[in-house]
């Protein structure tokens, strides 16, 4: 009950908060996301870090696909042949 307490009063001061910085502040903060989430460095370590936690989870899969309950690995198998190898799900290439 405590943590919901908190989250609630955190929602209740952003909220007051946001409302106090008015539209103009927010549109500056979102510029300013935008901008960085374009910057092409952010974009290349940001798909660098998708594709080599893919690698990742598929060693993982690997090495405990004989623990893994036989219907949780056949979905993991018919995702991965859902989705090509040369795109991942936001549509970017993986190079």
């Amino acid at each position: 009950m405590r943590y919901r307490l908190t989250f609630i009063a955190g929602a209740a001061v952003g909220y007051v908060f946001g409302a106090r910085a008015g539209r103009e502040r927010y549109e500056a903060l979102r510029k300013g996301a935008q901008r960085i989430a374009q910057n092409p460095v952010v974009r290349n370590t940001a798909e660098a870090a998708a594709v080599n936690g893919r690698s990742l989870a598929t060693r993982a899969f690997d090495k405990a696909a004989d623990r893994i309950p036989a219907s949780v690995a056949d979905r993991v198998r018919s995702l991965r042949e859902q989705r090509g190898d040369d795109e991942d799900e936001w549509g970017t290439s993986n190079t």
